[in-house]
């Protein structure tokens, strides 16, 4: 839990002063969604004469800070592919066209590098045609690329382009940029807004409860376990080893679980095990039961791989594989103990992450694209929209690069992955 007050307050761009022409209901500015609702939280705050922590609400406002009819728009995508990424692009081009009547958008190509002139990457006019059927696509339209690129060179871009907002739709990585940017432009003194769309197929972006994607992804898991755990069933004392996504946070591995219920093992950076450990409480499962599933999140037990990682273009450590490690390590510690197991080792990663949305997050990214408009729209800048406690808010982008979102090894969401699997706590 983190301490009362926290500063929520979002940034604008000036006076919104222009009636919006949406015919939707609106939302007045001093609507909050409670950061806490625990009682206790809440009335200790008070006691302290203090306002409980809070959101602002998202949704379209009576007063809107841009003139549509003379704002151009940009569009950028960064980092690994996520389901959704097409949906939301369509969702703001058609919120700023139909709602608005913003006629120029421009989806700026390949990630950051779309923004930096010398890369030669021309800007792509997004319209309503354009998009009309992209969300029926996996990926990206815009493409995408990893790393940081030079804040003065891409603010040059947007102020020679004449941008007036600009959706940056990606990570923990696409957000520091985009903050740099916005940094970048409030010191120019340029009426540009930044609206940022987490995505993060991990969901591990702070104050937002799921970033889209993960459902899809999540989903997208049944089928490799369900596979590993015939697998594992079809020989004497089969392994079914199934690596999936989480470099620092094991929602996926933890949610996957917790839907696939034959899942006997599940290993998350955030709880530390050791080889040892681990492959004991295998072998006691193969004794008893002749056939286990293994769930590995990718950023588990690096510590025990002792690789020289490096880091790569966007800066984060490289990972050492966990999935053939493990698959090694297994393999060798039955032969040695003259133990047969038989093991099936499945990566189903790059095939999860590129795929279409489901129905879920299909209409979970169409929302997240309107309320960034309306945000923009409205004038604020330096935010990300995000869901909280069922309700879409905002959120500044600094306090959502703060920390990350990691499951507590103490908390419930683990307890109920415990309970799931049978395995041990501690290994």
């Amino acid at each position: 839990m983190h301490p009362s007050p926290m500063n929520f307050e979002i940034a604008r761009r000036g006076e919104a002063v222009f009636d919006s022409p949406v015919s939707l209901r609106f939302v007045s500015d001093d609507r909050r969604v409670l950061y806490d609702a625990d009682p206790q939280t809440v009335e200790a705050a008070l006691a302290a004469g203090q306002r409980p922590a809070c959101f602002e609400l998202a949704g379209p406002r009576q007063k809107v800070f841009f003139d549509p009819a003379k704002l151009s728009c940009g569009i950028v995508t960064c980092g690994g592919l996520c389901p959704g990424l097409n949906d939301v692009i369509r969702s703001i081009v058609f919120t700023l066209s139909y709602h608005y009547g913003v006629s120029t958008v421009w989806g700026f190509r390949f990630g950051y590098e779309g923004l930096v002139a010398r890369y030669g990457h021309e800007p792509l006019p997004l319209t309503p045609t354009v998009v009309d059927a992209i969300h029926e696509d996996g990926g990206t339209i815009l493409g995408s690329s990893r790393g940081p690129q030079d804040v003065g060179e891409m603010t040059d871009t947007l102020q020679r382009m004449g941008i007036g907002l600009l959706f940056a739709v990606g990570g923990d990585g696409t957000l520091r940029g985009a903050l740099a940017i916005a940094e970048e432009i409030r010191r120019r003194g340029l009426p540009i807004g930044v609206i940022g769309i987490p995505k993060t197929i991990d969901n591990d972006i702070s104050f937002v409860h799921q970033s889209f994607g993960f459902h899809t992804a999540v989903s997208q898991t049944r089928t490799p376990i369900i596979g590993a755990h015939w697998e594992s069933k079809g020989v004497r004392n089969g392994v079914g080893l199934v690596k999936l996504m989480g470099r620092h946070s094991g929602f996926i591995a933890a949610y996957a679980t917790l839907a696939n219920s034959d899942v006997n093992f599940c290993l998350i950076p955030e709880v530390p095990f050791t080889l040892p450990g681990f492959l004991e409480a295998l072998r006691r499962r193969l004794e008893r039961r002749a056939h286990a599933v293994v769930v590995v999140a990718e950023g588990a037990g690096q510590d025990l791989l002792q690789a020289e990682q490096g880091r790569d273009a966007s800066g984060n450590l490289r990972l050492a594989d966990i999935g053939l490690f493990l698959k090694d390590q297994i393999a060798q510690h039955f032969q040695t103990a003259g133990f047969e197991a038989n093991l099936k080792y499945i990566d189903p990663s790059y095939m999860i992450r590129s795929m279409r949305t489901d129905a879920h997050d299909a209409a979970f990214c169409l929302l997240l694209g309107r309320h960034a408009v309306h945000a923009g729209m409205s004038g604020r800048t330096d935010m990300l929209v995000g869901d909280w406690r069922g309700e879409f808010i905002h959120v500044p982008i600094a306090a959502a690069v703060s920390r990350r979102k990691t499951i507590h090894p103490d908390g419930r969401l683990w307890d109920s992955v415990l309970a799931a699997t049978g395995q041990p706590a501690r290994m």
